[in-house]
């Protein structure tokens, strides 16, 4: 039982890690090719790396949630992650949409935001399902 523990705890962790890499950076080309257009720019206000350092921290807390929800999903998943990743890109967009409604936030930063999330969530979910494996896998 102690061995399952630690191999669950173990996928989980890396499951995380690599879910959080991949948030962390898909979004650098798709936002890099937006400012490169002059379509977005880059925050004024605090400096680079505090401003990298909250992406981090808020990618790893959507990364723990989303293996955490994988997880618990796992049995009724059985293997069809695309679902999944569409649930959580179609979450993501609305909060997009929203955001741009709002004075802070533009049009072209949702789309770039849309675009990452189009990629990430998808690749997050084949990842996971990789890691932790679907009910009915040999753990």
């Amino acid at each position: 039982m102690r061995r399952l523990v630690n191999t669950t705890a173990s996928r989980a962790t890396a499951a995380i890690v690599a879910t959080a890499a991949i948030m962390y950076l898909v979004p650098f080309p798709v936002y890099g090719a937006f400012e490169a257009a002059g379509a977005v720019k880059l925050p004024e206000e605090g400096s680079a790396a505090q401003f990298l350092l909250s992406v981090l921290v808020i990618k790893i807390g959507v990364a723990v949630a989303f293996v955490a929800l994988f997880s618990l999903a796992r049995p009724s998943l059985a293997g069809r992650w695309w679902p999944y990743a569409l649930v959580w890109w179609l979450m993501f967009a609305v909060v997009e949409v929203g955001q741009a409604i709002g004075p802070a936030y533009s049009a072209a930063e949702a789309v770039a935001g849309i675009i990452s999330e189009a990629i990430y969530f998808p690749l997050s979910s084949a990842v996971v399902s990789r890691i932790v494996g679907t009910e009915g896998d040999a753990s």
